[in-house]
């Protein structure tokens, strides 16, 4: 079978946009972008380079007196007009969706629309940003806090979900009166490439939002830029590493999004047809490539045979191929290189004792030279081994069994991981014990993904991160605080 390859026509061409004007090719790297349904190469893009990051950091700081002293609802109805023009040209985020990291057509609309949300969200708030009043002691005076934005974001995006990623970035930032500069990621360059052109359309003011499309040596320029008031940072905690002790050398903030290793509890009186359904997609979601998806099972042990048989003959009917085909609902992962590291922590988990229930294999034949693989399940997993510590980021699950609600509670917080959790369960009592006691920023009962809306916090502990994007948490994270204190006393 022939699977579909992307139109380079339909692709969008402009890896910078600085100071209001898109540019066709960087002063960096040329990039042979591979798409990973068929191991072919979409187009070639001309990267940015440390001297566009200057350029897009001046413009960003030209832009930022005019867009911060813009009124609130002047800025609310700007962002209010991009969600509607998003929503309006929905469809054509879709070939760069797909072709930039094989997501799905059947879901890649949904994207965009998730996007819109957040603008239409964050752009409420941009009217509503007020400071308050302390009350003093110690002699008349009168105290306020004012909230103030940081002047230039750095916003750093994964390969994974860049629409989504950036956007939940760059909407609170831009309410809060920031401007924006944003690396498109190498592996993954075109649905963001196609938000900036469609920011500017909606009539953003020029170098508000400035865009460099790059690797490595771009983000380390964008981090050690002293332009630049605050770094927002998703990705790997390797990666993280670097990008703090750059900071450090500027004393930047930094807010880090990073990966997890999300543990899904499911009790013996949980809806298990509704469990096992939820559970398989901590494999299929963003073709198991998803930070907080729950890829950890930890199942109790009266209901553990029949939870894995379950899940292992819902994971035959998940449809992995094309993912241009509306009928697919699993692409491939990101890379060659991405399939062999996974295949390697799947034949170590089975060396290591682990059951391996369905998959394990590169998927070849009609599949031809993309990156595909079917959902793997290991069962009997040791909490302590490498695939049940670490990220594998690929449609992998690992089922552990356990006995009582406390063991389920240790097993769970026993990694270095706390971004997300997910409870199944139909007692209320043991729902709230639980989940008062899980290390991770966002937890869901019952579900599987239900609350990843801008108008809650989401956000890690531990080695997940810190800080929060969503809700008024999200906004703050892009506010100063200044304390201005008046002395009322009379003199003399």
């Amino acid at each position: 079978m022939a699977f579909t390859h992307p139109d380079a026509g339909t692709l969008p061409q402009n890896p910078l946009f600085i100071g209001g004007k898109p540019e066709t090719q960087g002063s960096g790297e040329r990039l042979a972008h591979i798409y990973p349904g068929t191991g072919r190469v979409t187009g070639e893009l001309r990267m940015a380079s440390p001297a566009d990051v200057d350029r897009a950091v001046a413009a960003a700081q030209a832009a930022f007196p005019a867009w911060r002293a813009m009124p609130g609802d002047k800025r609310r109805d700007l962002m209010f007009r991009l969600a509607a023009l998003i929503e309006a040209r929905m469809m054509d985020f879709v070939p760069g969706l797909v072709g930039e990291n094989g997501s799905i057509a059947m879901a890649a609309p949904y994207m965009p629309m998730d996007a819109a949300q957040k603008f239409r969200y964050f752009g409420g708030w941009a009217d509503k940003i007020h400071g308050r009043t302390v009350p003093m002691w110690g002699g008349p005076a009168h105290d306020y806090v004012s909230y103030e934005p940081y002047g230039v974001i750095g916003v750093i995006v994964p390969w994974n979900g860049p629409l989504f990623a950036a956007t939940m970035c760059m909407a609170p930032a831009l309410a809060a009166g920031n401007c924006v500069v944003l690396k498109s990621p190498d592996l993954a360059p075109y649905s963001v490439m196609k938000l900036v052109e469609i920011i500017h359309e909606a009539g953003f003011p020029d170098g508000v939002v400035n865009l460099v499309t790059g690797g490595a040596d771009v983000g380390d320029a964008m981090v050690a830029h002293p332009g630049i008031g605050k770094i927002q940072f998703i990705g790997s905690g390797a990666t993280a590493r670097k990008v703090l002790a750059r900071a450090s050398e500027t004393l930047k903030p930094c807010g880090l999004e990073l990966g997890g290793k999300s543990a899904v509890i499911v009790f013996d009186d949980a809806d298990l047809q509704g469990a096992a359904k939820r559970g398989l997609t901590g494999a299929v979601s963003a073709n198991g490539q998803g930070c907080v998806n729950g890829t950890r099972l930890l199942v109790q042990r009266g209901v553990y045979d029949q939870y894995l048989a379950m899940l292992g003959a819902m994971a035959g009917y998940i449809q992995v191929g094309d993912p241009f085909d509306q009928k697919t609902t699993m692409g491939p992962v990101i890379s060659e290189t991405a399939m062999n590291r996974i295949l390697g922590m799947v034949t170590r988990g089975v060396d290591g004792g682990a059951r391996l229930v369905c998959g394990g294999q590169r998927l070849g034949g009609d599949h031809g030279e993309g990156y595909f693989l079917p959902v793997t399940v290991l069962a009997d997993v040791a909490n302590d081994s490498e695939i049940a510590q670490n990220e594998v980021f690929g449609p992998v699950l690992v089922v552990t069994p356990f006995d009582t609600e406390e063991e389920a509670i240790a097993l769970a917080n026993g990694t270095d991981y706390g971004l997300g959790a997910y409870v199944h369960t139909q007692n209320l009592r043991r729902a709230h014990h639980v989940t008062k006691e899980l290390q991770a920023g966002q937890i869901h009962v019952n579900g599987s993904g239900e609350a990843m809306q801008p108008n809650v916090p989401f956000g890690g502990w531990k080695h997940s991160g810190h800080g929060r994007l969503g809700g008024i948490e999200g906004l703050q994270e892009f506010l100063q605080p200044k304390n201005i204190w008046m002395n009322l006393a009379a003199e003399g």
